[in-house]
């Protein structure tokens, strides 16, 4: 009944307004924004029975992505059958509300069956798809497909970006795959991909060696990001350094890696006050009152 009401409605709407404004993509895009489906249902419906204002691609493309950013998995996958049915082809924004789709609703092995499509059809991925792979591969934590996906990337001439580094390093750090890093590593920096995605890398390695308490893998790590100079990029990552020091009271070590990246990072107050509170507890009363004297220095006092 309801369902009935709503086509009335916007059949009567039809001759007071504009046709092409309510017929329009925004307008369904509207209906699924606000959770009103059954309006936007009701609307294509009443394009179906129109003789000026029938369902185009566009239409179609509108009740996929608002399916998609609803985490309706079905509903989507089944509006893309109906699209295909109405003798419409996919285009890139079928293929980018469907993986976007299957990501949201964890459906990783339609989201890359989409993604063959894609390249069988000769249609060339956008960066948000390929940014939705990668979300989706990382969620799936299937670094076989990860390694795969990577190299089609490169091989294509595809970029990584700093969103998709972020994904890739955040993945390796919670499981401690510290060798995927350094094989990633490796291949980004073959690739001459922006510096702002190998920095990441450079900053998920030794964070992951530093939570290991891997000092010497630290340094080498520190060693290796400075000479492509390269320096930290965050507080934290600096503080794991520090907290693997002291849990293994290589203090003379810690001296040397505080030296060591002076010339490139200026430590904050936080810092600073791990190093007062370890020294402190380590009962190291001479570096504790080098560090207070760095502070008031550096005004942090």
């Amino acid at each position: 009944m309801f369902h009935l009401q709503c086509v009335c409605l916007l059949q009567w709407r039809l001759l007071e307004s504009n046709p092409l404004q309510l017929f329009s993509m925004p307008s369904v895009y509207a209906c699924f924004s606000s959770g009103n489906v059954i309006t936007a249902l009701s609307l294509f419906e009443v394009m179906e029975n129109s003789d000026s204002y029938k369902p185009n691609s566009d239409t179609y493309n509108a009740f996929i992505l608002g399916y998609s950013n609803l985490g309706n998995d079905k509903a989507m996958q089944s509006s893309y059958l109906a699209k295909k049915a109405a003798g419409f082809s996919a285009d890139l924004q079928t293929y980018e509300a469907l993986i976007l789709g299957c990501v949201k609703s964890r459906n990783f092995d339609t989201a890359e069956r989409f993604f063959e499509e894609i390249v069988l059809s000769g249609v060339e991925p956008n960066v948000s798809i390929l940014e939705n792979m990668i979300e989706g591969l990382c969620k799936w934590k299937n670094f076989g497909k990860i390694k795969e996906f990577l190299k089609f990337m490169l091989d294509d001439g595809w970029e990584i970006n700093g969103q998709m580094a972020k994904k890739l390093t955040g993945l390796y750090c919670e499981l401690g795959r510290v060798e995927e890093m350094e094989e990633l590593l490796l291949t980004l920096t073959k690739s001459n991909q922006v510096s702002e995605v190998v920095s990441q890398v450079h900053w998920g390695i030794i964070r992951l060696y530093a939570i290991l308490d891997r000092l010497d893998d630290v340094e080498y790590s520190v060693g290796r990001m400075l000479k492509q100079g390269i320096s930290f990029g965050c507080p934290d990552d600096v503080e794991k350094v520090i907290c693997s020091y002291f849990r293994q009271a290589a203090y003379d070590r810690l001296d040397l890696f505080l030296e060591h990246i002076k010339g490139s990072y200026k430590l904050t107050r936080s810092n600073y006050d791990l190093l007062v509170a370890g020294y402190r507890r380590a009962g190291l009363s001479e570096k504790l009152d080098l560090v207070m004297n760095e502070m008031k220095l550096a005004e942090f006092s």
